[in-house]
Formats: structure tokens, C-alpha cells, sequence
């Protein structure tokens, strides 16, 4: 299976770059399955439902979320009605949505996807996401009722990224990390056969302070004062992520690149 997941969409940049540009990649690189982190889509935190529907027109099959799933308050109650939206596993007991579902894909075939949390460096306390991962991986082993597993893990640590990769090898297809919007260049399969990358970095203008117009974070860190509010920056954006091919029977990938399309990043990836 031909399967590709974009890091966190920053603002209007980001879903412009969505938009225009993922139908394309679609059918150039004949995708079976699109994942992409929405949780900094709409003014660079949250996501609105109407920007989510905009990045499911464009060909993404799933949407993930993060630590600012709920900052748009109409997600409360459009991600129990919009199943493709999945919020950590370990977001909060009560939260709505869920954090891991299997989804269909072409020819019969099932995807799970699942989000978790990390602990380290994080604003708030989230429940611990091993145990919640090793829960939902027990009941979906690799190579029997789904053909394939996603695991996006959002956290601030690249260590405890790392923690999660190994803690998933062999049990899931893919664990890419997300959250810091700067895209690591380990992309790699490990020896249980799960793709991984520390973090795929942002679909947003690289022109910027991860996602956001410098003249804010320039002004915070060189006086330590704030003056107004981050803006998500507006050049051209770079889609960053990770395309992954599987193996049906096991699950296991078989091969794994960086993919970065447009803007300033150097183009990367399949067929590049």
C-alpha cells in the first residue's frame, strides 16, 4: 500500500498548499491512503470544521489532530459527527472524538490510524501514551484484520519520539512524529519493519518561526516582552511529510522517504 502523511498544516499558507497541490500528488504518486496532521490549520491553532473539510476535498483520507485539538470550539461537537477526525488517545478521559480508528482503503483493504500525546516538555500533564498505544495495538496486530497502522505521536521530545518508534516496531506500519514543525532527516525502516521519522515537520511557510511571522517570536525572545499575538506567516508554503510503501500481507513497510514539495524547502521524495 502507497501510503503518505503530511505534518501539521500552519495556517492559511499551509492549507493553500493543501489544496492546490495535494490532487496532484495524489494521483502522480497513485496514493491509497492520506493522512494529514490538521492541529494548526486555522490561524495556526485548532482547526475549524470548514477548514477540515477543505483538506478532505483535497484528497487527505484522515485528519489528526494535537495538544490544540479543541482551541476552535466547534470542534467539540463536529468531531463526534466527523469520524475521519482523530484526536489523541490520551487527550483527556472525557474528550469527544477518538484517538484511533480503522479505516477503508482501496481494494477492501483496512488502515488504522492513531494518534497519542507525549508527557515531556508538554503544557499540561496528558495521560501516559504508551500504555494507551500498546492497548489499541494489541487489539489490531499487524498483518491481521488491517492491512496497514499509522501512529502519529505529537510531542515536544525527540527522545520520547524515538521511545515510541521502538516501543511500536513491528506492531505498527508507521510512527512519524509531529508537533515541532522543523522535519528531522532520520527517516528510516527499524528492524521490526515499522517506517519511522522523528517528526515530519509543517505544511507552512518555512520563511518564518515554525509556521508563525517573525516579527512576534523576534520581538519575545530578543526583549522578552510580547507586543500581539503570533500570525501564522502567508508566503508559499513547503508540504513536509512522509511517504511510506507496505506490505499487504504483513504489514511491514518496505520502503520510507521524506517527502517536501514547494516552497523553500530543496524538493524531496518519490519521484523527485
Amino acid at each position: 500500500m502507497k501510503l503518505l502523511f503530511l505534518g501539521d498544516v500552519v495556517g492559511r499558507a499551509g492549507r493553500r498548499a493543501i489544496t492546490e497541490r495535494l490532487p496532484d500528488i495524489r494521483a502522480r504518486l497513485k496514493l491509497d491512503f492520506v493522512v494529514v496532521n490538521g492541529e494548526n490549520a486555522t490561524s495556526g491553532v485548532g482547526i475549524t470544521p470548514e477548514h477540515a473539510q477543505d483538506i478532505f476535498k483535497a484528497g487527505a483520507d484522515v485528519l489528526t489532530l494535537g495538544d490544540h485539538a479543541f482551541d476552535q470550539r466547534e470542534m467539540l461537537a463536529h468531531i463526534e459527527k466527523e469520524p475521519r477526525i482523530i484526536r489523541p488517545l490520551n487527550f483527556a478521559k472525557n474528550a469527544p472524538g477518538q484517538g484511533a480508528r480503522v479505516f477503508d482503503a482501496p481494494s477492501g483493504r483496512k488502515v488504522l490510524v492513531v494518534q497519542a500525546l507525549g508527557q515531556v516538555f508538554m503544557k499540561r500533564p496528558f495521560d501516559d501514551p504508551f500504555s494507551a498505544l500498546d492497548e489499541v495495538m494489541r487489539k489490531h496486530p499487524m498483518g491481521g484484520l488491517v492491512q496497514a497502522s499509522i501512529v502519529d505521536i505529537h510531542c515536544e521530545a525527540t527522545s520520547e519520539k524515538m521511545a515510541i518508534g521502538h516501543f511500536c516496531d513491528g506492531r505498527a506500519s508507521v510512527v512519524v512524529g509531529t508537533h515541532t514543525h522543523v522535519p528531522t532527516a532520520d527517516a528510516m525502516i527499524l528492524s521490526g519493519g515499522t517506517a519511522y521519522l522523528t517528526d515530519a515537520g509543517m505544511c507552512g511557510d518555512y520563511n518564518s518561526v515554525i509556521g508563525m511571522d517573525k516579527e512576534e517570536p523576534l520581538r519575545r525572545f530578543i526583549t522578552g516582552m510580547s507586543k500581539g499575538r503570533f500570525q501564522p506567516a502567508m508566503d508559499e508554503a513547503t508540504l513536509s511529510g512522509l511517504y511510506v510503501e507496505t506490505d499487504d500481507r504483513t504489514g511491514k513497510a518496505q520502503t520510507v522517504k521524506m517527502f517536501r514539495e514547494g516552497g523553500r524547502l530543496e524538493s524531496a521524495g518519490p519521484g523527485r
